[in-house]
């Protein structure tokens, strides 16, 4: 079906009558860029969902591997490689559905580990096709996936989190695009701490390179516009808060503390994650090769009294985001930590940036 609509919108390409611009008085066309700003709005809240339930996926790939490895009993062992990230959006309009075949497709995640809740299920029988699960019921989907994306409108928020508080589970993590509810109404409505809300601002300089014609599938296949979305990048003129991507480590923090990992595990765990994307400087200098350390996450004093197998503490994500953290100087002060999560992000969407190309990372403080 994609394929199809993305076919249609090419033939439709130089038809001028047949584009949104035309018959726009003239003075009226300043208004324009609103259209890209919200394509290129839409485009980054997919990237960084998919670039996060990428990153899980990972993970817990990485972690049942460390469980087989250790010689488990055979009902343990079968649970441990049968386990698959579970996600769930609540919101079956445009952003819903959107998230939905970028998450199919460039996770990838399978279409039985993706379910979808929404008041007008009988609307999505495009995505009923590829054999997701399609209803109305908000505090069955969260009982079940480990990852919610809330994609709802904000007036409807209040009701469905008294709907889905008493059904989350600790480990449950909620990722909301309600821009409009804050995180400390959000933690309070919900009465949950495992949240994470991706924040974004309009810089200055506002181009549009967001590719109108192109599904948003496609458009994260271009590189312009890949590395364009990139945490630490300010092109295309849409800025992300830094403080999600501190959110997003803590994320995994909390996942393996869920699981008891002695923190010295997590931290060498963290390191295959997030710092397996080296270049040419790291093998001339591996001393200068970023590693994780107990105190880029938890305070000194905090760590001193951590013994070795002990986990690390549980974190509330959304005093992370809200708040300075041990890991806030570090993710700042550290170009080369940067860099790596900079080609780190590219790469897991296929687009590998070369020695010679300049990593986007600019650096700027988070906001």
């Amino acid at each position: 079906m994609l394929g199809n609509s993305g076919l249609e919108m090419d033939m439709l390409k130089d038809l001028e009558s047949l584009q949104f611009e035309y018959g726009v008085p003239e003075e009226d066309r300043i208004w324009l860029y609103l259209q890209g700003r919200s394509r290129g709005l839409m485009i980054e809240a997919c990237a960084h969902a998919t670039f996060f339930c990428k990153l899980l996926y990972n993970l817990r790939a990485s972690l049942n591997e460390n469980q087989n490895s250790r010689q488990l009993s055979i009902v343990s062992l079968n649970a441990a490689t049968t386990e698959e990230l579970k996600v769930g959006i609540i919101g079956g309009g445009h952003l819903g559905k959107q998230l939905a075949h970028t998450l199919l497709q460039l996770v990838p995640i399978p279409a039985e580990c993706l379910r979808i809740s929404t008041r007008r299920p009988e609307t999505l029988g495009e995505l009923q096709k590829l054999k997701i699960k399609c209803f109305y019921q908000n505090a069955n989907l969260v009982s079940w996936a480990d990852v919610i994306f809330l994609c709802c409108l904000p007036s409807q928020l209040p009701s469905i989190c008294l709907e889905i508080q008493t059904s989350l589970s600790k480990t449950s993590i909620v990722y909301s695009f309600v821009a409009a509810i804050p995180l400390p109404r959000l933690k309070l409505l919900l009465s949950h701490t495992n949240i994470l809300r991706p924040q974004y601002r309009f810089g200055e300089d506002s181009v549009n390179i967001w590719g109108a014609n192109k599904e948003i599938v496609a458009a994260l296949q271009d590189p312009t516009i890949l590395q364009a979305t990139c945490p630490y990048s300010p092109a295309g003129g849409i800025i992300l808060n830094i403080k999600w991507l501190e959110g997003v480590f803590y994320a995994v923090l909390n996942i393996c503390t869920a699981r008891n990992m002695a923190h010295s595990q997590v931290l060498q765990l963290l390191s295959d994650l997030f710092l397996s994307m080296h270049f040419e400087d790291c093998g001339k200098d591996a001393a200068s090769c970023p590693k994780f350390q107990l105190t880029d996450f938890v305070s000194k004093a905090y760590g001193k009294n951590l013994s070795q197998e002990r986990p690390f503490p549980w974190f509330d994500l959304t005093a992370v985001q809200l708040k300075a953290t041990p890991f806030s100087q570090h993710l700042s002060s550290s170009p080369l930590l940067q860099d790596h999560l900079t080609r780190l992000y590219c790469d897991s969407f296929g687009i590998s940036l070369t020695n010679e190309q300049p990593v986007i990372s600019t650096g700027y403080p988070s906001q």
